[in-house]
């Protein structure tokens, strides 16, 4: 009787794609270079093909892929197209140098043109952030072979008609905006895209100090690919020796810690309660003091559009007189100069004076301290672990050790959503981690009944912790969301959050064993919707009422339970 071998789905084929370009980006780390055009590359390159993650679209098409492009470019350096030589290092004294850093709108990292044909991009937040940025360079690189496939004539090694138009366009020194015009209906032919959608692309694009930056790309993007062809200069990707030394020891997380415990030492708030969040660096504190700072200049409006009204654009001048008025009331900023890229505001709620806090009751501890809440700035990955498990170490100084009381820790953050729209509320009561058996069930002071009423749809279950939210597709989320596990959304922090915690409270024991957890998410993304990925765009003010009213409930607890 013959034996039949069940199919393998494309849930599974996707898993497997995963893990070999996870088990690929760790051996080149430990090789300490490859090129994308060798074995090694074409291996990433293939992985992700047959992964076809959602955040990037048409990759596996013979068409271009412009929202894909859009969402790595603003990720990684400007100019990094034009660069044969891409060098991930540590921090290893480039800021002293007269090279001028180059950080990219999406992504906190510095980076240096060094001439030419060199990039370098500093790697301060572990591996997540090497993972993520090799992700993005095989994405460029596969879309980057397309153009090259269609424009490179391989029996006479030249090239063809639109390409040749395009170039003479890019090289000019003078370009009016009817030849401008022409050169988009040549790259969209180059592109196997319509004028109108590449027209759209280059006005995304467009800058003052740079209006050809779309046409540019497209250019150096197809013009490294040909030469890779005609002449064998191969682009490399290269690992300095000191990242590869460094990398998981924690070094920028001790640093960043570190400052922190001498600063609640220094103000003499090192045995007061702490109570920890991770959020931006600007709800907590609008949360606390926007209604009554701004009384006279946003008088009777909604608390809803006072928010909305410090998330424009235009109204640096009203953010400022919440911030000043916060630092009249007992808050401290710390502007990270460690290389983990995360601020810190301290609040001394001992210092809020009558009636300038929203929050009028603000309860003191059976010793008669008020409570201090300290707000970090969103890690990143697995940088989450490292800056947590540094902060809930005691703190040493002078040869005497400074065990912190911290009361609860609250994470708040923007995930991907199975079930909803962007906006809507996740709350979890557990974190897997994709890929292994690891898995962190716990007791989450928040609710989904805190967010009842509302209008935002609030879901509570599992959350996964996946390596790279860049490489997620449909077939993947759709098993979690169908089968027994229950995950309603994910995000890339929490397990290692959660892993820190436990580790600080249950192991190490340098914390209560009973410190409060909370976690919440609002929606960035639907992957699961076509045309719902981050690739689609931000969330605008869609995110201000979700993130305020998580805000809210976190310091309607802490200030209940202090």
């Amino acid at each position: 009787m013959a034996i039949k071998i069940k199919e393998t789905t494309r849930a599974q084929e996707s898993t497997n794609a995963i893990e070999r370009l996870y088990i690929t980006m760790r051996h080149l780390l430990n090789r300490g270079f490859y090129k994308p055009s060798g074995v090694s590359g074409k291996a990433l390159r293939n992985a992700l093909l047959v992964l076809r993650p959602e955040i990037y679209g048409s990759v596996a098409e013979d068409k271009s892929e412009l929202n894909g492009l859009i969402y790595v470019l603003e990720r990684l350096p400007e100019g990094i197209e034009q660069c044969r030589y891409i060098n991930l290092t540590s921090d290893e004294g480039f800021s002293k140098s007269h090279i001028k850093p180059i950080i990219p709108p999406k992504r906190r990292r510095n980076c240096y043109r060094i001439d030419e044909e060199q990039m370098n991009i500093e790697i301060t937040r572990g591996r997540s952030d090497i993972y993520d940025i090799l992700t993005h360079l095989t994405f460029l690189f596969i879309e980057s072979n397309k153009i090259s496939n269609r424009v490179l004539i391989e029996e006479s090694q030249s090239t063809i008609r639109d390409w040749v138009k395009l170039e003479e366009f890019v090289e000019s020194e003078e370009k009016t905006d009817e030849e401008r015009e022409v050169a988009l209906i040549h790259l969209a032919n180059i592109m196997g895209r319509s004028f109108e959608e590449v027209t759209d692309l280059h006005q995304r694009l467009f800058t003052k100090e740079n209006p050809d930056r779309f046409l540019k790309v497209i250019y150096w993007l197809g013009k490294l690919a040909i030469e890779e062809e005609t002449t064998g200069n191969k682009r490399t990707i290269t690992f300095s020796p000191l990242l590869r030394e460094r990398l998981g020891h924690h070094i920028h997380g001790e640093k960043w810690a570190n400052t922190i415990k001498n600063s609640l030492f220094e103000n003499d708030l090192i045995h007061r309660p702490i109570h920890i969040i991770s959020a931006n660096m600007h709800s907590v504190m609008n949360s606390l003091f926007a209604q009554r700072a701004l009384e006279n200049e946003l008088k009777n409006k909604s608390e809803l559009q006072i928010y909305e009204a410090l998330s424009a654009p235009g109204n640096g001048h009203l953010r400022k007189k919440v911030e000043q008025w916060a630092q009249k009331n007992g808050m401290v900023f710390i502007d990270d100069t460690s290389g983990a890229n995360i601020d810190i505001q301290i609040f001394d709620t001992d210092k809020i004076e009558d009636g300038n806090c929203r929050f009028t009751a603000i309860q003191e501890n059976a010793e008669g301290h008020k409570p201090v809440i300290f707000v970090m700035d969103y890690a990143f990955g697995e940088q989450a672990y490292e800056t947590i498990d540094e902060l809930l170490k005691p703190y040493v100084r002078e040869g005497k050790k400074y065990f912190l009381d911290v009361c609860s820790i609250s994470i708040m953050g923007k995930a991907g959503i199975l079930e909803g729209g962007k906006g809507d509320l996740m709350i979890p009561t557990a974190h897997i981690f994709e890929g292994t058996a690891d898995n962190y069930p716990f007791e989450n002071e928040l609710k989904a009944t805190d967010f009842s009423g509302n209008g935002l749809k609030t879901l509570e279950g599992t959350m996964v912790t996946v390596l790279g939210t860049s490489l997620q597709n449909k077939d993947i989320l759709r098993f979690f969301y169908e089968s027994t596990w229950n995950v309603i959304g994910l995000e890339m922090e929490g397990v290692h959050y959660q892993k820190a915690i436990q580790s600080a409270s249950k192991v190490r024991k340098s914390i209560n064993k009973d410190v409060k957890v909370r976690y919440a998410y609002y929606a960035s993304d639907n992957p699961l919707e076509t045309g719902s990925t981050l690739a689609s765009g931000g969330l605008g003010t869609t995110g201000v009422k979700p993130t305020y009213l998580i805000t809210q409930k976190i310091l309607e607890q802490i200030f209940k339970t202090s």
